[in-house]
């Protein structure tokens, strides 16, 4: 425990946030669905990185002020460009915080706003583990000021704007699929 905060306050968040939020669609609602059957089947361990069959993340699409660009890292490990996000840590109440937060770290730019509730869900592999394991990833939606400056962190090798019609190679389709749930919610 870190900071007061218990372990469980993240994990009946999550399934708050989860069981409350609406799916655009249904292949988003399977996946939802998916995520509170793992938190379901590992109460005691699905929100963290120990649990070798996946583990709930929380990621940001850092839009600018106007929303026509976003923020996007070259990440160290994968040589992909992604959103900020990462691992729940002990201190962590809510997954909203570990969005923000995590967005916090990797740009270096304060007074982030989130957007309320996540923007989409998204299941991948990643190499956590020996044997491999699944991020299940709640993607959310920041706003930067103005006269936001951002700063690269130990964790990428690159940060950069970039239009959010004019994403960056190499990169997947789950970040394109974010970033375009995040322009309908500008439009």
């Amino acid at each position: 425990m870190t900071q007061g905060v218990p372990r469980g306050a993240l994990y009946e968040d999550a399934v708050r946030v989860l069981s409350s939020w609406e799916a655009p669609d249904a292949g988003q609602e399977d996946v939802r669905l998916g995520f509170l059957r793992h938190l379901e089947q590992y109460p005691a361990d699905g929100m963290w990185r120990e649990c070798a069959a996946g583990h709930i993340t929380a990621s940001t699409a850092v839009l600018d002020a106007s929303r026509n660009r976003v923020l996007l890292t070259l990440h160290a490990k994968f040589k992909l460009w992604f959103q900020l996000g990462g691992h729940c840590e002990p201190g962590d109440a809510t997954l909203a915080g570990v969005a923000l937060r995590e967005a916090t770290e990797e740009s270096g730019i304060g007074d982030l706003r989130l957007l309320p509730g996540p923007v989409q869900l998204d299941r991948h592999a990643v190499r956590c583990h020996p044997g491999g394991t699944w991020h299940l990833d709640v993607q959310y939606a920041a706003i930067a000021p103005a006269d936001a400056r951002h700063t690269v962190s130990d964790e990428s090798d690159a940060l950069a704007w970039f239009p959010v019609d004019g994403l960056p190679e190499p990169t997947d389709d789950a970040l394109r699929r974010l970033v375009a749930r995040c322009q309908e919610l500008s439009g």
